[in-house]
C-alpha cells in the first residue's frame, strides 16, 4: 500500500515537470518575447528537437497518465487470477517507466548540447554561432557575451531556459529511475513472481 502510494505520488510529480518543460521550450522561440526571430528562423538549432515541448513534455504527461491509471487502478484484471494481473501491472510500470527515462533522458542530452553550443546570434561577422568552439567555456565568461549584438540578452535567455529545462528533464529522470527501482525490488523481495508459473493459463 505504502508503495503504491508513494508511486502514484510520484507520477503526479512528473505532470508539472512536464507542463513547466512544455512553457520554457516555447519561451525558446521568443527571444525577448520576440516572434520575429522564430519567423526567420534565426534561433540556436537545438529548439527544433522538439526536447521540451514533445519528448519531456507531452510524450511524459501521457507516461504519467499511464502509470497513475496502473498505480489506482486496483481491480485492474488481465487474466483470471490475481497474481498473473499483479504481474502484468509491474511490468507495464516497469516499460512505461523506462519510456519516461528515454524521452527526458532525450531532453536532458539536446538541452546540454544547446546550452555548450550557445546562441545563433548577429555578431560582427554576421549571424553565426558565436562560442560554438569554445567547448562551453563561454558560460563562465560573461565578458565575451558582448559579442552577440542581436537579439538583446539571447546568451541569458539561452543559458537560463536550457538550464531549466536540465533541471526539469534530470528530475523526470530521476524519477522514472526510482519507479523502475520500485517495481524490480517487488519482483527481486518477493511480494509477487514475475515468472508465470506452469499449468496457470
Amino acid at each position: 500500500m505504502g508503495s503504491r502510494k508513494c508511486g502514484g505520488c510520484l507520477s503526479c510529480l512528473l505532470i508539472p515537470l512536464a507542463l513547466w518543460s512544455i512553457i520554457v521550450n516555447i519561451l525558446l522561440y521568443f527571444p525577448n518575447g520576440q516572434t520575429s526571430y522564430a519567423s526567420s528562423n534565426k534561433l540556436t538549432n537545438y529548439v527544433w528537437y522538439f526536447e521540451g515541448i514533445c519528448f519531456s513534455g507531452v510524450m511524459m504527461l501521457i507516461v504519467a497518465t499511464v502509470l497513475l491509471v496502473l498505480e489506482n487502478n486496483k481491480n485492474y484484471k488481465c487474466c483470471q487470477s490475481e497474481n498473473c494481473s499483479k504481474k502484468y501491472v509491474t511490468l507495464l510500470s516497469i516499460i512505461f517507466s523506462s519510456l519516461g527515462i528515454a524521452f527526458s533522458g532525450y531532453c536532458l542530452v539536446i538541452s546540454a548540447l544547446g546550452l555548450i553550443q550557445g546562441p545563433y546570434c548577429l555578431t560582427l561577422d554576421g549571424w553565426e554561432y558565436a562560442f560554438e568552439g569554445t567547448a562551453g567555456r563561454f558560460l563562465t565568461d560573461s565578458s565575451i557575451w558582448i559579442q552577440c549584438l542581436e537579439p538583446a540578452h539571447v546568451v541569458e535567455w539561452n543559458i537560463i531556459l536550457f538550464s531549466v529545462l536540465i533541471t526539469l528533464s534530470g528530475l523526470q529522470v530521476i524519477i522514472c529511475l526510482i519507479r523502475v527501482a520500485m517495481q524490480l525490488s517487488k519482483i527481486l523481495c518477493g511480494s509477487y513472481s514475475v515468472i508465470i508459473q506452469p499449468g496457470i493459463i
